[in-house]
């Protein structure tokens, strides 16, 4: 053991009952405190905005494809899926190509009216997001060339329809001659994503249905949906394939038809840096208050090893390395509470919200490494660098007086 870590040994002592010891005690709770908050306040939001990405890309595919149009209402304007745009669709980043349509009509009962949107989708639609949150019956299978009636309508509107699976619903519909239609479905499925915005307008419906409703072609759709190999390249995947499809068409992405739900999930990012530099700034003045006053109460011990010729140098590193050590036994606790508080949330949900107003029913959390260690790191090292505040002191204390000093 060299010279400084024996000495720093016996000036820190948690076990001692004195005031430096107290305050080293209360600079360990406001670091593992801190450090667990942060932790947590990371996982939560990373969680947050992932899952709820998620949904609404699963919901609406990372990018669309649909005719140029001007005209802002639901009615979409066909265009022809041929062999020419598929060609230029022929990329290696697209996993897959969905044709489908989306028609206004409204639910109408007995007892009540609601608006909602057809969504229609062919025999090749991949159902597995909303097998993913189907809570009653089944997706249906639509055949080709022969019009199904079967649907799936969300629990939002089965339950303000008094609606189940298996019963009959007539959806009526304006056609391009402003005539007024009513056709007959029947309810194959109720799925609930806890996207409001989506759940509360989408009925699934086959895709012939809506041609047959607008008068279209056996080859017209109403847009593409393109799913891609990696989402965190969405803006650049759609710039590829907008400059390479016709003119008349246009492509977006699922950020551009939800901006509300992304630039409300941004705001999330500064929630979470502000936790941050609140959780680093308390914790910080704490640990700079413990070793002001270890040095005030040791200023007789500083004194009388500069007197035996130890150097500021050599006296700054005996504060520093335990002080260091004290900082590093708040993290390791504050680790360990953190990551433990979210493991217990990510497999109980113990903690739920209203999915109403949050789109999720429980805390979401996500445990990243790389974010955990990068935290980790420069949370000790923004700490460590203002350890050294204090330690300027000992450059004017003078063996002279300080010997003396009680």
């Amino acid at each position: 053991m060299n010279a400084a870590s024996f000495i720093s040994k016996r000036i820190f002592s948690l076990s001692k009952e004195n005031l430096s010891s107290t305050v080293m005690r209360l600079a360990v709770i406001s670091v593992a405190l801190g450090m667990a908050i942060m932790l947590a306040s990371i996982a939560i939001v990373v969680g947050f905005k992932n899952q709820i990405k998620d949904k609404v890309i699963g919901f609406v595919a990372p990018i669309h494809i649909q005719a140029l149009n001007q005209n802002e209402s639901i009615e979409e304007k066909p265009f022809v899926y041929d062999s020419v745009l598929d060609a230029r669709l022929n990329k290696p980043f697209i996993t897959a190509i969905q044709k489908t349509a989306n028609k206004a009509g409204i639910i109408k009962t007995d007892e009540e009216i609601q608006a909602v949107v057809l969504k229609g989708v062919d025999q090749d639609y991949n159902w597995n997001y909303i097998d993913s949150y189907l809570l009653d019956g089944q997706t249906p299978r639509y055949l080709k060339n022969e019009r199904s009636t079967d649907v799936v309508i969300s629990k939002i509107i089965a339950l303000k329809m008094n609606l189940k699976v298996g019963d009959e619903v007539r959806i009526w519909f304006v056609d391009p001659e402003m005539k007024t239609r009513g056709r007959k479905f029947n309810v194959k499925g109720i799925y609930e994503t806890g996207l409001s915005e989506c759940d509360e307008r989408f009925v699934y419906c086959d895709l012939d249905q809506i041609r047959r409703l607008n008068n279209w072609g056996q080859d017209e759709i109403g847009h593409l949906e393109i799913w891609v190999d990696n989402e965190q390249l969405i803006n650049e995947y759609n710039q590829q394939i907008y400059y390479s499809i016709p003119t008349q068409l246009v492509s977006y992405t699922a950020m551009e038809s939800y901006p509300q739900i992304f630039d409300w999930l941004e705001l999330q990012d500064m929630n979470v840096l502000i936790i941050i530099s609140l959780m680093l700034l308390v914790a910080g003045i704490t640990i700079i208050s413990m070793l002001l006053i270890i040095i005030l109460e040791r200023t007789s011990t500083i004194g009388l090893l500069k007197s035996m010729g130890a150097d500021n140098a050599f006296i700054r590193k005996i504060f520093m390395k335990h002080s260091c050590k004290i900082l590093l036994i708040g993290m390791t606790i504050g680790n360990v509470i953190g990551l433990g508080l979210c493991l217990i949330q990510k497999y109980t949900d113990i903690i739920s919200l209203s999915s109403e107003s949050y789109y999720l029913s429980a805390v979401p959390i996500e445990l990243n490494v790389w974010y955990i260690l990068a935290l980790n790191i420069g949370t000790l090292l923004l700490w460590m660098a203002m350890l050294l505040l204090p330690t300027m002191l000992i450059n004017n204390i003078r063996p002279s007086k300080s010997i003396r000093f009680e």
